[in-house]
């Protein structure tokens, strides 16, 4: 029997706490469908109510056999964010906070990816894709607030954003 105890959380109340066996399983049919930060596979087992020192045994053994690593997580997330435009500096940084990444692994991998790119140019594309053909001299005043604020909510700084901008080529 499930109950729907609220909008995000089901409760089964016919079925026992997960052994550690099948709840290595569990992480493991979680980890073949996408990445999961470790934070987030502690969230997922504990939902299930895995006992804590049960977690801690299925998080080393993953760990161990390669099918959980932040590190690199973090850096297929981080990377996809920056090609794709979706996020920049500070807001890639949030997001990946929000993922359940430590805060060196993030510090890492942000320094390293931003050290290769150019904010301005990145910030640039990103706004060629998201508005073709937009003119910063010809728009108006509306449009070019409408600009700003998409570039600014996907992690630009200002000032790379107005250097973007106005010098288009």
């Amino acid at each position: 029997m499930i109950l729907l105890r609220s909008r995000k959380k089901l409760i089964s109340r016919n079925s026992e706490p997960l052994s550690t066996d099948r709840a290595y399983q569990y992480a493991l049919r979680l980890l073949t469908g996408r990445d999961y930060s470790v934070a987030r596979v502690r969230q997922k087992l504990a939902a299930r109510e895995v006992a804590e020192q049960d977690v801690e045994t299925v998080i080393i053994r993953l760990q161990h056999e390669g099918w959980l690593d932040d590190r690199r997580y973090a850096e297929r997330f981080a990377e996809s964010a920056l090609s794709s435009g979706r996020y920049y500096g500070a807001r890639l940084r949030l997001e990946m906070r929000r993922k359940g990444f430590s805060p060196d692994i993030i510090a890492e991998t942000v320094a390293a990816l931003l050290a290769e790119g150019d904010e301005i140019s990145e910030a640039r594309s990103t706004a060629e894709r998201r508005y073709p053909g937009f003119s910063y001299a010809a728009a108006s005043d509306r449009d070019k607030r409408r600009v700003i604020s998409f570039l600014l909510r996907r992690g630009y700084g200002f000032s790379a954003i107005m250097s973007a901008l106005r010098n288009e080529e």
